[in-house]
C-alpha cells in the first residue's frame, strides 16, 4: 500500500484551495478552513506558499471583520497566465483571450479569403483584386490582436473535421479555405504559446460539460444540430475522441433516403415541422443510444438551441419509441459561442494544470 508523502499532500491541499478560489473569487482564511476542513496551521502554511508562489495574493477584506489576519481577502493572481480559443469557421476566426482564472481579456475576430495565394477582389472595386492572406498568418494575427502584450500559455483552436488524436493535425479536409497539411506547425513557429487543435463538435461538448446542459452527468452523448451535423461523446466524465479522432463522426450514417447532414442540418431542419424534425433527431440519436446507453442526449447547435425544451421533449418521447434503455434529451444551454467557450475551457485546463499543478482526480488531456 502506497500513502501520500508530505509533498504529494502539500501539492493536494494547495489546489484544493486553488480550486475554492477559482469557484468562489475570493476567500478569507477561515472559509477556507471550512471549505477544506484543513487546521489552522495547515491553512496558514498553504496561504503562505501560495503567496509566495505568486499564485494568490490579498485582494481586500472582508465585510465581516475589518482588522486581523481574518480579515484580509485571498483571491487568484488573474495574470499569472492567459489563454486563447479560437472558432475556426469556414469565413471567420474568432479568438477569445481569457486570464487564468476564466475573466475575458481581449477578443478578435478576422475574415479567411478564398484561400492561400488566391485573389480577393474588392466588392467595392471589383476590378482591384489583392492577394489573399494566407491561413496560418489569419489565425495567428486574430489570436496577436486578441492577447495585445500579453503572452499566452496555451492556445486551443476548435475546427472541422476529424483531429488525429496522435499527431494532432487533421485528419481529412475540412473545407476551410487555405487550410493545409501541417498547419499546425506553421501556427507553432509563429505563436509562442502551446496550441493544440481539436474538432468543432468535441469543444462544444466540453463547453456543456462545464456550464450547460450537461454538468454534473458523466456520461452523455452531444449532437450538433446546425450547418453541418456532427456528434461528441463523453463517458466517465472523459471526451471520447477514438482512436483515430472519429468518434462521434456519425454524419455518413442516415436513414434510406439520405445522410443525417443532408437530412438534419440549418437548411433542411428550416423546412420541417417540429415533429417531423424531433422523429428524424431522434433517429439520430438512435444510434449513439443504441450502442452507448448514456442516459443523456444534448441537443446543440442553432436547430436544437432554437428548439429549446420543446424541441427536446419530442425528440425524448420518439426516442422512447426507439430504444428499451433510459434517455433523458435536453436542449443545449451554454450562453454565446459554445464552440469558442469549449475551447477556452479546454485552454484553462490547460494552463491551470501546468501553473496549478494536477487537480485530484484529473483525466488525461
Amino acid at each position: 500500500m502506497r500513502t501520500a508523502t508530505p509533498q504529494m499532500a502539500r501539492a493536494i491541499n494547495d489546489r484544493l484551495a486553488l480550486d475554492l478560489l477559482l469557484e468562489h473569487g475570493t476567500l478569507t482564511a477561515p472559509q477556507l478552513r471550512a471549505l477544506t476542513g484543513l487546521s489552522r496551521p495547515t491553512v496558514s502554511d498553504l496561504i503562505e506558499r501560495l503567496q509566495t508562489n505568486g499564485l494568490i495574493e490579498v485582494v481586500g477584506k472582508s465585510g465581516d471583520e475589518r482588522r486581523g489576519p481574518n480579515a484580509r481577502l485571498y483571491g487568484i493572481v488573474a495574470g499569472r497566465a492567459h489563454v486563447a480559443g479560437a472558432d475556426i469557421r469556414r469565413d471567420t476566426v474568432t479568438v477569445t483571450v481569457s486570464d487564468i482564472t476564466g475573466s475575458p481579456v481581449g477578443s478578435a475576430s478576422r475574415e479567411i479569403g478564398p484561400g492561400n495565394g488566391a485573389l480577393i477582389a474588392s466588392p467595392t472595386y471589383p476590378q482591384h483584386a489583392r492577394a489573399a492572406t494566407p491561413l496560418a498568418g489569419v489565425i495567428a494575427d486574430a489570436v496577436a490582436e486578441a492577447a495585445g502584450s500579453r503572452s499566452l500559455h496555451a492556445v486551443v483552436l476548435g475546427v472541422p473535421g476529424m483531429v488525429d488524436p496522435h499527431s494532432g493535425e487533421l485528419a481529412v479536409d475540412n473545407g476551410v479555405p487555405g487550410w493545409q497539411p501541417h498547419l499546425l506547425q506553421t501556427l507553432r513557429r509563429r505563436i509562442d504559446a502551446r496550441i493544440d487543435l481539436e474538432n468543432d463538435v468535441n469543444l462544444a461538448a466540453v463547453a456543456e460539460h462545464r456550464a450547460g446542459s450537461a454538468q454534473g452527468r458523466e456520461d452523455f452523448v452531444l449532437l450538433w444540430l446546425d450547418d453541418a451535423v456532427g456528434a461528441a461523446v463523453t463517458l466517465g466524465g472523459r471526451l471520447r475522441r477514438g482512436a483515430s479522432g472519429g468518434a462521434g463522426e456519425i454524419t455518413p450514417l442516415g436513414f434510406p433516403e439520405g445522410s443525417f447532414c443532408d437530412l438534419l442540418d440549418a437548411r433542411a431542419a428550416a423546412g420541417l415541422d417540429q415533429d417531423t424534425l424531433a422523429a428524424r433527431i431522434a433517429r439520430m440519436a438512435f444510434t449513439a443510444v443504441a450502442v452507448l446507453d448514456p442516459g443523456l442526449v444534448v441537443l446543440g447547435g442553432e436547430t436544437g438551441r432554437s428548439g429549446g425544451e420543446e424541441l427536446a421533449a419530442r425528440v425524448g418521447e420518439h426516442l422512447d419509441t426507439l430504444s428499451p434503455v433510459p434517455t433523458q434529451v435536453r436542449a443545449g444551454t451554454v450562453e454565446g459561442n459554445a464552440i469558442l467557450n469549449g475551447a477556452l475551457f479546454t485552454a484553462l485546463s490547460i494552463a491551470q494544470r501546468d501553473v496549478f499543478g494536477d487537480a485530484p482526480g484529473d483525466p488525461p488531456m
